[in-house]
């Protein structure tokens, strides 16, 4: 038991607490003493050269720091010993009810049970895993995106989340980041407030079983010392009966922690890392995110609010009561008749429509399978027709075909060779100018621009066209 001991105790030494695996390639941080995996460490401090903190003392420090350890570089002695002991230990778990070992865990109840138990009642109808790989799944959730997406999805969907409002202000970004925040807190401490419960009700039953372990201790040497006081053959009558007694009371040791509360302090470890890691990206991009966000297009152009047309929305479209976004309907709409309405593939107008100056407004392209096309079109354009989606046609767009983005010109579409399929873009009408360009709101970066062309002083409306995307 005590070469158990050490060996687990040496194996404590050689785990990073970031991963909770043994040591690769370790390097100390030299400011507080503290060893990390060389990866791991690198991850925890993605992107910070100054005023580093440590993932265990949080002490913070100036300056990246790093060195080897070589101490621990030698890891696989650990894992040798490791294994070696708990064979010779016998190192295996019982059931108290069954007196067999403990190979499974349940899914539902989150505990150890052995064969006899999976086939009772009370777990017969529940997920059960081995023991190995039930750990196994702990610790790819503790360390994996399950965490992240556990706080709110993973941080590229939380970013969208966050940093993609529907023509709210700042106030409203804000105010849905600390919404957010406070919930993950909220669920942490909560889930920190039951292990911890757990962990004193734990607490008190070994304070209560050491207790009357001493208290019978003490009145069985208080009975001996009696007895040696008697004469030799008081003392002789009764002795065996007393030794024989003496030899059947063993000192039952507390136990540790138990397993289910070690494997869910640690899930909740890597709950921790991950929030903590979430909330420093935010820090980092935040501000610059929100700057950007409420910034327009260089070049004199006036941020214009657009509202969608219900009379010219095909009639498989739904608008939203604000008329601020649109999304493909299920079954075809009970429309009205009317001249304005568009009636052939999926289109609707803005409601506004541009004579004179310099335009710009946003539109947000939610994320998932279809196609969409976005840009402008004239008062003028054909509605109860099949019309191609060009310039020659009055329609100024750029579509998303499969993964491929191309500009809606004439003869032919332009393929354009963009980084990633934009999600959010500006829209920017140059009415006196008569030219048509579209940039990327995440990025600023542009996307393309249309030749000149001659309103002649007819009315450019917002247009929007697609299969199963909505837009907004």
């Amino acid at each position: 038991m005590a070469a158990a001991s050490a060996v687990q105790s040496l194996r404590d030494e050689a785990t990073c607490s970031v991963c909770l695996e043994l040591f690769r390639d370790p390097v100390m941080i030299v400011g507080c003493g503290h060893n990390f995996c060389r990866a791991c460490i690198a991850q925890c401090w993605e992107g910070a050269e100054t005023d580093v903190t440590c993932p265990q003392c949080r002490q913070t420090f100036a300056q990246r720091l790093l060195g080897p350890n070589r101490q621990l570089a030698n890891v696989e002695v650990v894992k040798g010993l490791s294994a070696g002991s708990a064979e010779g230990a016998g190192g295996k778990m019982v059931c108290e009810q069954h007196g067999e070992a403990l190979k499974l865990f349940c899914e539902t109840d989150q505990v150890l049970m052995c064969m006899i138990c999976r086939e009772s009642r009370a777990h017969r109808a529940h997920p059960t895993a081995p023991i190995q790989e039930a750990a196994q799944q702990c610790k790819v959730r503790a360390r994996g995106p399950g965490p992240a997406v556990q706080l709110g999805g993973t941080y590229t969907s939380l970013r969208r989340w966050v940093f993609l409002p529907r023509g709210h202000g700042t106030d409203t970004t804000y105010e849905r980041l600390r919404r957010f925040l406070e919930e993950q807190e909220r669920l942490v401490l909560a889930e920190l407030g039951e292990v911890e419960s757990r962990i004193e009700k734990r607490q008190g039953e070994t304070v209560t079983q050491l207790s009357k372990e001493i208290s019978h201790l003490t009145n069985l040497i208080r009975e001996l010392e009696g007895k040696c006081q008697k004469a030799a053959s008081d003392l002789l009558q009764d002795m065996r009966s007393t030794l024989s007694r003496c030899r059947k009371e063993q000192f039952q040791l507390p136990e540790g922690i138990c397993p289910e509360l070690e494997t869910r302090l640690s899930i909740l470890s890597g709950q921790t890392l991950a929030l903590q890691e979430i909330l420093r990206k935010f820090q980092e991009t935040l501000p610059s995110t929100l700057e950007r966000g409420k910034r327009v297009p260089e070049g004199s152009y006036t941020k214009a609010t657009v509202t969608l047309d219900p009379d010219t929305a095909n009639p498989w479209l739904v608008l939203s009561e604000d008329r601020r976004s649109v999304r493909r309907a299920d079954k075809r709409q009970p429309v009205p008749k009317n001249s304005e309405r568009l009636v052939v593939k999926k289109r609707v107008l803005g409601r506004e429509g541009f004579t004179s100056g310099r335009h710009c407004w946003e539109v947000e392209v939610e994320v998932g399978q279809g196609d969409w096309a976005v840009g402008v079109a004239r008062v003028s354009v054909r509605r109860k027709s099949l019309v191609r989606f060009s310039p020659e046609e009055g329609i100024w767009a750029v579509q998303c075909w499969g993964n491929q983005v191309r500009a809606l010109t004439a003869p032919a579409a332009t393929p354009l060779s963009l980084r990633r399929v934009p999600t959010r873009m500006w829209v920017c009408l140059d009415c006196v100018g008569g030219q048509v360009s579209f940039l990327d709101a995440d990025t600023e970066a542009p996307i393309f621009t249309f030749p000149p062309a001659s309103f002649a002083g007819d009315r450019i409306r917002p247009w929007s066209g697609w299969k199963n995307r909505d837009l907004s």
